[in-house]
């Protein structure tokens, strides 16, 4: 598992956070009936369990379901207008982020696998299983998990890579296979800072630091203060700072042969650009510390480097977490306001999650808890945004989209499984198969079918 995910939250640290999760929880119970009511029209002529055969409904009854489900989704599209002067996309309509366009508003997030077993960054057999899988199954956009931008960035031993020109041949086949299943292929570059060279499921020292003689190795972070009990890292001088800035830069590049048509940089969850913009990790004194203008100076300056090497219709997205959870650190203002400088800087979307900077505090989880963050984030730095964190059911989902709390969602451990979450989705929400991403292959066996 993902350092981050050993987190817990707590409400009581940000009121102002939980003051905005009830207003959307208050919002999305007063729009809950129209959606039950298309819940109902979608079972009209199904199964309650979509996952079990339907040879025992005509083909007639199906066609009456189909045109109940299409007559409330137009009645609440009609609705919305009254109230919207555009209309509210659907989960399933595209996305557009500069000259590239996803098919639907369903991406599924980088989830690390800690699977390149020889250690050398170098994706494998089982990673093209991985992600050729989920673009077969439906999703808009796929993003590669945490891509390390140096071997010392690597937040396992066996984390992918593109710190080197030799690790480009490796993506290439499972790139153009993503692609050709009809997803947007993207890659997240991420370095771990002080959360490097931990351990994973095939090394051991689990939520540990694994020993230099082992094959760790010292780490870095903005000043000498260690994540929970892993080591103390070394703080980084002006030079090296610089020097991983031009690491990102150089890894963009080589995403950029590999083929993929979208980056995405990790500002969250602990790892060292967040440990940067948070106060409570970062005590520097220096132009890369203090007010919150020197604490985002590496973010915006690693984003300037790799806007200035990728394609103009390249999309740039940033993963954040809006919140550390901690008294007295990163929070949601701070974020709306490094988002609006992105945004000036040439980043298309914010992909907004939360917590994992700071150890030892609890986080709220619950379905859609991250979520006002995401529409917080989206209204007030005028940017869009993705939202993620125990999104499971088709229904929560496009409830998310369309109230455009979010551009897109992420599905993310459901995706774990099932690959086919999109195409499920599309048939609980009463979609016709030909406005589900089906494969040509597989449309024979489309949900709803009679054998």
């Amino acid at each position: 598992m993902a350092q981050q995910d050993d987190v817990a939250f707590d409400t009581t640290d940000d009121e102002n956070v939980q003051s905005t999760r009830d207003t959307v929880s208050e919002e999305l119970q007063q729009h809950a009936e129209e959606w039950d009511a298309l819940d109902a029209a979608s079972a009209v002529g199904k199964s309650t369990d979509p996952s079990l055969d339907h040879d025992d409904h005509s083909a007639s009854s199906q066609t009456k379901g189909n045109n109940k489900v299409k007559k409330q989704r137009n009645k609440s599209r009609k609705g919305s207008k009254n109230i919207n002067t555009v209309e509210a996309p659907d989960l399933f309509s595209p996305l557009t982020l500069r000259g590239v366009t996803t098919r639907n508003r369903i991406w599924m997030p980088p989830m690390d696998t800690y699977s390149a077993f020889g250690q050398d960054g170098r994706p494998t057999q089982f990673h093209y299983q991985h992600y050729v899988s989920r673009a077969l199954g439906g999703f808009g956009m796929v993003i590669a998990e945490s891509t390390a931008v140096s071997a010392e960035g690597r937040i396992s031993p066996c984390d992918l890579g593109l710190w080197e020109d030799g690790q480009i041949d490796a993506w290439r086949w499972i790139v153009d296979d993503v692609k050709k299943a009809g997803a947007v292929a993207a890659v997240q570059l991420n370095h771990a800072g002080r959360k490097a060279s931990t351990g994973c499921f095939s090394t051991g020292h689990i939520n540990a630091t694994v020993p230099q003689d082992e094959g760790g190795w010292p780490t870095v972070a903005p000043s000498a203060i260690p994540y929970g009990h892993y080591d103390v890292p070394r703080e980084l001088s002006i030079d090296e700072i610089h020097g991983i800035v031009d690491q990102f830069k150089y890894a963009a590049g080589r995403a950029v042969s590999v083929g993929f048509e979208a980056i995405e940089l990790h500002a969250a969850h602990g790892y060292l650009i967040s440990q940067f913009l948070d106060p409570l990790s970062n005590q520097r004194t220096d132009e890369y510390g203090g007010p919150l203008e020197n604490r985002m100076r590496f973010l915006i300056d690693i984003v300037d480097a790799v806007r200035s090497v990728i394609p103009e219709g390249m999309p740039l997205l940033v993963r954040i977490s809006a919140t550390d959870w901690a008294a007295g650190g990163w929070d949601l203002d701070q974020s709306i306001e490094t988002a609006k400088v992105m945004k000036a800087h040439g980043v298309d979307l914010v992909d907004v999650s939360t917590g994992g900077i700071i150890s030892g505090v609890t986080i709220p989880a619950q379905p859609n808890y991250q979520v006002p963050f995401a529409q917080e984030v989206r209204q007030k730095a005028l940017i869009p945004t993705t939202a993620v964190g125990l999104i499971t059911k088709a229904k929560q989902a496009a409830r998310i989209v369309h109230k455009e709390q979010a551009d897109a969602v992420e599905i993310g451990r459901a995706a774990l499984r099932d690959p086919y979450w999109p195409l499920r989705a599309g048939y609980k929400l009463g979609l016709r198969k030909t406005e589900i991403p089906y494969p040509e292959q597989y449309i024979r066996g489309a949900y709803g079918t009679k054998r």
